[in-house]
């Protein structure tokens, strides 16, 4: 089954838009408990992939080897804001690590934090490679090269052994085979992956609940959930959804949002039950969600956030005062014009 309607808005009575999309809900046992439109749909992770690629520098003991703390690894898996707090804690983390900004491949724009966007427009100053939302996957993947004594001016190059180790990890996690991963760029040069929507539902359920994995990985993805969860403004923004949902979960709650439209989520072992398995939720909005400004910068918080949060609340994982404090992304929301009159609603419209 193609993509489905999935989200709507309407002006008075009459729905203006509708948005379509694919939804895959499956347990760390490889269960498809849930779907909605095509489960098997193919779609880049885009940054969604970001805890997957940081994962075997992890398992290796990078953390150690480096002295990573909970927030520096929480910022390696990020789509950050570039505000000060950000940039400086690349910053640090490079000069612990003994890289330079320069190493950098992901290149720069302007940072999406408004207060560090003020400050570079009234002082007229360029952004620097340090304020792309990337800059810390990048670092980490330096850190890697850097540990295992390998070449760090190539390191994006598909046949580097970081990027090799990334692409074997990732196909072990989400159970496909190496020859059926889809390869393209990202927005930050970085190789990056498309597989079903099932396949990486499966991988962030074998994430947060890695009872199959060998001793080191499962270390290794207790280790990362934790600091995401410990410091979720490192993984994008303090106020942003990814933020505001992993901190409302507890440490329960694991959430990586992607460009084009893509969300991925983890909950922990008996989030929906004692005793259930740990659960992994993917999300592709087939137009994109397209409300941003450029490749990878500057989400909208139109569908992606609204359509979680439905999910979440159809399969039981937040409690009402849960909901409520997420009320600001939805799941129904009014539309209001520039005079604050309301011209219309947006809500969900599926059911899994």
């Amino acid at each position: 089954m193609p993509a489905q309607p999935i989200f709507e808005t309407t002006r008075g009575q009459i729905v203006e838009s509708v948005h379509y999309g694919s939804i895959a809900v499956v347990d760390s046992n490889g269960k498809l408990i849930a779907s909605y439109g095509d489960p098997q749909t193919v779609a880049f992770l885009r940054s969604s992939a970001k805890p997957f690629q940081v994962l075997p520098f992890v398992e290796r003991g990078g953390v150690e080897h480096f002295g990573f703390t909970q927030k520096e690894l929480s910022l390696s898996c990020a789509s950050h804001e570039g505000s000060d707090m950000h940039v400086q804690a690349v910053i640090a983390l490079q000069k612990k690590i003994g890289i330079e900004e320069n190493n950098l491949m992901c290149g720069s724009h302007l940072p999406g934090d408004v207060d560090e966007l003020k400050r570079l427009i009234i002082g007229n100053i360029h952004p620097r490679t340090n304020h792309n939302n990337c800059s810390g996957k990048h670092t980490a993947m330096l850190a890697h090269a850097k540990m295992r004594g390998l070449p760090l001016e190539n390191y994006l190059s598909l046949d580097h052994p970081v990027q090799k180790d990334i692409f074997d990890t990732f196909s072990e996690m989400c159970r496909i085979p190496l020859n059926e991963i889809q390869l393209g760029t990202d927005g930050c040069s970085a190789p990056n992956f498309a597989i079903p929507l099932y396949n990486a539902a499966l991988g962030m359920a074998r994430y947060c609940d890695p009872h199959e994995l060998s001793e080191a990985r499962a270390a290794a993805c207790s280790k990362v959930t934790a600091a995401m969860c410990a410091f979720p403004e490192m993984v994008s923004g303090f106020g942003e959804f990814d933020e505001q949902l992993m901190k409302v979960g507890g440490g329960k709650i694991v959430c990586k949002r992607g460009a084009e439209g893509y969300q991925i989520v983890g909950l922990k072992p008996g989030v929906l039950g004692a005793g259930l398995p740990g659960i992994g939720i993917t999300l592709k909005v087939a137009d994109g969600d397209a409300s941003r400004m450029d490749d990878e910068l500057h989400f909208s918080n139109r569908v992606r956030p609204a359509v979680i949060l439905e999910i979440l609340r159809q399969l039981g994982a937040l409690s009402p005062e849960q909901m409520q404090a997420l009320a600001s992304f939805g799941p129904e929301k009014s539309i209001s014009n520039h005079r604050g009159i309301v011209t219309g609603k947006s809500y969900p419209v599926f059911k899994l």
